[in-house]
C-alpha cells in the first residue's frame, strides 16, 4: 500500500470569550467569540461591536502569547 504525505484538520474547539485573530479571507481581524453551539460560532467584532453568526469554520494554526488584542489597523 502506497503511503503519502496527509493533512489533517480538525475543527477548532472554541470557548465562550475566547479572543481569536483570523489572518485571511472574509472574517479577518480579531474578534471575541460570544456563543458556540454544535454547528456554529457567534463572533463579536470588539471595535465596532457587531455580531456575526457563522457556521463553525475555523482550524487552529497558531496559539500566540502575550499579543496585543484588538490590534489596531
Amino acid at each position: 500500500m502506497q503511503r503519502f504525505k496527509v493533512t489533517v484538520f480538525k475543527p477548532f474547539p472554541f470557548e465562550k470569550g475566547q479572543k481569536i485573530r483570523i489572518n485571511g479571507g472574509k472574517r479577518n481581524g480579531d474578534w471575541e467569540v460570544i456563543g458556540i453551539s454544535d454547528t456554529k460560532v457567534t463572533l463579536r467584532c470588539p471595535l465596532s461591536g457587531r455580531q456575526f453568526e457563522w457556521d463553525r469554520f475555523c482550524y487552529l494554526a497558531d496559539v500566540l502569547d502575550d499579543e496585543i488584542w484588538p490590534e489596531s489597523h
